[in-house]
C-alpha cells in the first residue's frame, strides 16, 4: 500500500490566500505569516511534497499553474469540510434562527447549493430567507447576513464575487430592434434596472418598461417567449435566452460587486457557519 505525505491544514489555506489575494505578501498579511514564511511554505510544498510547480512567478503577481489550479479546488473543499468538522463537533447542539436578507435573484442562482451544504452541517439551525431589493436590504438592521449589489468602487462589507450585467432576449427574437425596446425589469429600486436604464439614456436608445416584477421567475418568464430584453447578471441567462451587446447595439453594461454585510450586534458561531457557506457558495 501506497503511503503519502499529508498535508497541513494551515498550509492548504496559505495557498488559498495566495491564490485570492494574487501574491506572497497580501497572503501572509491575510493568515498572519510573513511573506518569507509563506514562500517557505510554498516551496516545501512544490518540492518535498507534491513534486509540481504550483505558481508561476511574473515579478510580485503570483499565478496559479495548471497543477495550482487543480489543488485549489481541492484545497478548498477540504478546507470547508476541516471547518465543518470542528464547528459540528464543538458545537454538536447547535440550534437557532438565521436571518438573512438576498435579493430574488441571488435567492435562485445561489442559495439552493448553500442552504442544502448548510442544513447537511447544521440540520437544527433554522434559516430565515427575505428577499428585498439591495436598496431595501440595506435599510434593514434586523438581519444577520444580507447579500446585496453595490457599485465597484462603492462596496460596504465582504466581497463575494464581481459580475457584468448582460442584456439577455429569447433565442430566435430580435427585440432589441424594436424602438422603443420593451424591458423586463426588477421593480423601480433596483441597481440592475437604474443602471441599465442610465445606459440607454446615455446611449440615447429609446425604450419602455413593459413588464416589472420583483420576482426573477416572472421576469425570465415574459423574456423567455419573446415578450421583451432583460438585464441580469450574466450566471442567471439561461437556456433558451442569448446574450446581447454592443455589436447588437445595446451599449456596456457596467460590473456589480456582490457583497455580504454582518450584523455586528448578531454575531455568533451559527451565524458564522452560515457565512462561511454563503462565501464559499459564491465562489462556484
Amino acid at each position: 500500500m501506497s503511503h503519502y505525505q499529508s498535508i497541513d491544514s494551515e498550509v492548504l489555506r496559505t495557498f488559498v490566500a495566495i491564490a485570492d489575494e494574487g501574491g506572497f505578501t497580501k497572503a501572509g498579511e491575510r493568515v498572519n505569516r510573513t511573506q518569507s514564511a509563506v514562500s517557505m511554505q510554498m516551496k516545501r510544498l512544490e518540492e518535498d511534497v507534491l513534486c509540481r510547480q504550483l505558481f508561476e512567478r511574473d515579478g510580485r503577481q503570483v499565478k496559479l499553474t495548471a497543477e495550482g489550479q487543480i489543488l485549489l479546488g481541492y484545497a478548498r473543499r477540504i478546507l470547508k469540510l476541516h471547518s465543518e468538522v470542528f464547528t459540528t463537533l464543538r458545537e454538536p447542539h447547535m440550534v437557532g434562527t438565521v436571518r438573512i436578507g438576498t435579493p430574488d435573484d441571488y435567492a435562485m442562482r445561489f442559495l439552493p447549493g448553500i442552504l442544502s451544504g448548510f442544513a447537511q452541517a447544521f440540520p437544527l439551525v433554522q434559516v430565515e430567507v427575505h428577499c428585498e431589493s439591495s436598496r431595501q436590504l440595506m435599510q434593514r438592521k434586523d438581519l444577520d447576513l444580507t447579500i446585496v449589489t453595490r457599485e465597484p468602487g462603492r462596496e460596504v462589507g465582504q466581497l463575494l464575487r464581481q459580475e457584468r450585467f448582460v442584456w439577455a432576449e429569447a433565442e430566435g427574437f430580435f427585440l432589441h430592434e424594436q424602438t422603443p425596446v420593451p424591458l423586463a425589469m426588477f421593480n423601480t429600486d433596483c441597481f440592475c434596472r437604474i443602471w441599465a436604464c442610465n445606459a440607454l439614456d446615455a446611449a440615447q436608445k429609446p425604450y419602455r418598461i413593459a413588464y416589472s416584477s420583483p420576482s426573477l421567475a416572472a421576469i425570465m418568464a415574459a423574456v423567455g417567449v419573446g415578450l421583451a430584453v432583460t438585464a441580469q447578471l450574466q450566471s442567471l441567462i439561461t437556456p433558451g435566452m442569448r446574450i446581447i451587446g454592443e455589436a447588437e447595439g445595446m451599449p456596456l453594461l457596467p460590473l456589480a460587486s456582490i457583497m455580504l454585510l454582518r450584523n455586528p450586534d448578531t454575531r455568533s458561531p451559527m451565524i458564522n457557519a452560515l457565512a462561511e457557506h454563503i462565501v464559499e457558495g459564491f465562489r462556484l
